[in-house]
């Protein structure tokens, strides 16, 4: 794996804050800790661009699911409809990207697993950042994003080349392409609780 954030703190997945009221209620060290305070620490994977390349797809979920991620961020370009099933079992959030054609089954798709299509854009709270995710066709719109003081993190897509960048006081991802095309197949993780960002080449 190729860490940017190469200092990574351990996290609390939600499996782990369910049980925090009965750790408070039960550990007198933790009584005066204010349960208002509990801080929802999640692990985000995140991909774009799979082009129907399902050998990536099942690696990527396998990679996420291996990770207990707690939700899969999807930037748009799954192509064909029928990808989709592979992520079954994970917290699916997706966009439409410029190569997504059929949308209606897609949309259809997204529903048969229990997923989340937002449309062209989707607006996200997660671990208590506020998310954008939009695919980037346009880039005059993803930097807007960026720069808008609105989101805590901007995800797109389009370009398959990953970058991973603060603007201001906004971290902007590019996973790059799961699909690998020329290059190396590549998704991302995002740890809510240090926001950190590392990159998985998946070979």
């Amino acid at each position: 794996m190729l860490n940017v954030n190469k200092k990574r703190q351990p996290y609390l997945g939600i499996n782990t804050i369910y049980h925090l009221p009965f750790i408070i209620l039960h550990s007198s060290s933790l009584l005066l800790f204010p349960l208002i305070l509990i801080h929802l620490i999640m692990l985000i994977g995140i991909l774009a661009d799979t082009h129907d390349h399902n050998p990536n797809i099942k690696k990527a979920v396998g990679f996420f699911k291996e990770k207990g991620v707690d939700m899969v961020i999807h930037a748009g370009d799954y192509c064909s409809p029928f990808t989709i099933a592979h992520f079954s079992g994970l917290n699916l959030h997706g966009i439409f990207g410029n190569n997504d054609g059929d949308r209606f089954l897609l949309m259809k798709k997204f529903e048969e697993i229990g997923a989340t299509l937002h449309g062209d854009f989707a607006k996200l709270e997660a671990g208590g950042l506020k998310i954008a995710v939009y695919h980037g066709t346009y880039p005059d719109i993803t930097a807007a994003l960026e720069k808008s003081g609105l989101f805590d993190v901007v995800i797109s897509g389009h370009t398959h080349a990953a970058r991973y960048d603060t603007i201001e006081n906004t971290i902007s991802i590019n996973s790059g392409s799961c699909h690998g095309f020329e290059g190396e197949a590549i998704v991302a993780l995002l740890n809510t609780e240090n926001r950190g960002v590392s990159f998985k080449e998946l070979g």
